[in-house]
């Protein structure tokens, strides 16, 4: 009996008294071979406990049936459950996936890329750090790449995102609806796409809406809870009659740790101060105080974009077929609870829609 560890093809070619190429056949083309012969060499496998090397034959093949994810922060759970609306989709097409995390890193984004081309993965989709997203070494092996949470129409890629503009103005709407004229958004940086159009939607509302209310920016260095809570501390020492009375915060986590900050120190949310969040994670509802947000679908933005990609992987194998890149937006909805609504005030639809929301948000090519 030869042993797991250096059992090859011929091994098993020879216990099942074949040729390697119909084991190579039995693998590969099963339809090629007659039943009793795959029998047998399907026994061989089995016997000998062989396991195919798929790292050689991705190698000889110039192309693995692997995907590559690569999100900003896997450590936020709207990229995880983008993520789990990407494997969903790619397991169910016989892909695996591989997924890097960039912690909100350009240069560690710009590894795992250059990681990924040289395991020659079928595609990639990429939810990026930055505007500059560098992809040369995908492009010189020829590896298709979907940008997710990310609109660029000029793009020669597919692109999966959320209007986040249009989020932005729907959280100012509805602070300005509770009578808020003071108004502060908080948290991230301008570098970072999704943050800045949040913020100017929010600018715009209220310019539009409400020319003497405030928006008072508030940056921070990341976009998680601990980031919340030092926004916190910088509202607390602002006197009462200049402080925001309602904020929006660039996502859930730092939402989150801005309530948690402020009620800490004895600030109530929302009577002292109204808090709405963006993404509507699974951790938002769950709040101490349920908080408000902008609903993103989050798993459909990953299971879109790994449509895209397997698109585009087939099209690919048919040179006479070209592909033509699509760029999907989903439009933004809100989801008010108690950390924003006065306590007199019932939470209400989104203005344009009815009470009852669809399970899966529309979207449509851009």
């Amino acid at each position: 009996m030869v042993s797991r560890r250096t059992t090859s093809m011929k091994d098993v070619a020879t216990l099942a008294g074949v040729s390697v190429g119909t084991v190579s056949n039995v693998l590969n083309r099963p339809e090629a071979v007659s039943e009793a012969t795959r029998r047998k060499v399907e026994d061989a496998i089995n016997k000998l406990g062989w396991i195919r090397n798929e790292a050689a034959r991705s190698l000889r093949a110039g192309r693995s049936h692997s995907v590559g994810l690569v999100v900003m922060d896997i450590a936020n759970p709207f990229f995880t459950d983008l993520a789990h609306g990407v494997e969903d989709v790619m397991a169910d097409a016989g892909y695996s996936v591989l997924l890097g995390n960039s912690a909100q890193r350009l240069d560690r984004e710009n590894v795992h890329l250059e990681q990924l081309g040289r395991q020659r993965v079928s595609g990639v989709v990429l939810a990026p750090v930055a505007a500059d997203v560098r992809i040369q070494t995908l492009r010189q092996f020829g590896i298709p790449v979907v940008l997710a949470d990310r609109a660029d129409t000029s793009a020669d890629m597919c692109t999966v995102s959320v209007d986040d503009f249009a989020g932005g103005r729907l959280a100012a709407a509805h602070l300005l609806e509770q009578g808020h004229t003071r108004l502060a958004f908080v948290g991230g940086k301008d570098d970072i796409r999704q943050v800045r159009e949040r913020r100017e939607g929010a600018t715009r509302e209220v310019q539009m809406s409400a020319p003497d209310a405030a928006v008072l920016a508030i940056p921070t260095e990341h976009l998680d809870i601990a980031a919340g809570r030092t926004v916190a501390e910088s509202l607390l020492v602002m006197p009462a009659t200049d402080r925001p009375t309602g904020v929006f915060a660039a996502n859930d986590l730092v939402a989150i740790g801005l309530l948690q900050g402020l009620m800490t120190r004895g600030l109530h949310v929302p009577e002292d101060v109204a808090i709405i969040g963006y993404d509507d994670i699974e951790f938002a509802a769950a709040a101490a105080v349920p908080l408000s947000s902008i609903r993103q679908p989050r798993a459909e933005l990953g299971r879109r974009a790994a449509e895209l990609l397997l698109a585009e992987i087939d099209t690919a194998t048919d040179s006479g077929s070209p592909h033509r890149h699509e760029h999907v937006r989903f439009t933004p909805t809100l989801s008010p609870r108690a950390s924003s609504l006065h306590h007199r005030t019932k939470p209400a639809p989104a203005p344009g829609t009815s009470a009852k929301r669809s399970r899966r948000p529309a979207a449509a090519p851009a």
